[in-house]
């Protein structure tokens, strides 16, 4: 289930509900009681374990020889 990440505007606490999509936009109550919160825009990290493509060697279209 995602994670989103929220702001109460009357103590400056920020905490994280779990919650399913169809109910990211509902008002959450702050852990303290309060009710006055807006939902933060959070980051995704990727990651894996893929290794990274090693560079230079072409590609793309000047990259592989296609201009000339």
């Amino acid at each position: 289930m995602p994670r989103y990440d929220f702001r109460c505007r009357e103590c400056g606490d920020t905490f994280e509900l779990s919650r399913p999509m169809a109910e990211s936009g509902d008002p959450a109550d702050c852990p303290q009681g309060h009710g006055d919160t807006v939902r933060l825009l959070s980051t995704v990290a990727v990651g894996g374990m893929a290794p990274a493509p090693a560079s230079g060697g072409g590609g793309g279209c000047c990259g592989g020889g296609c201009c000339g």
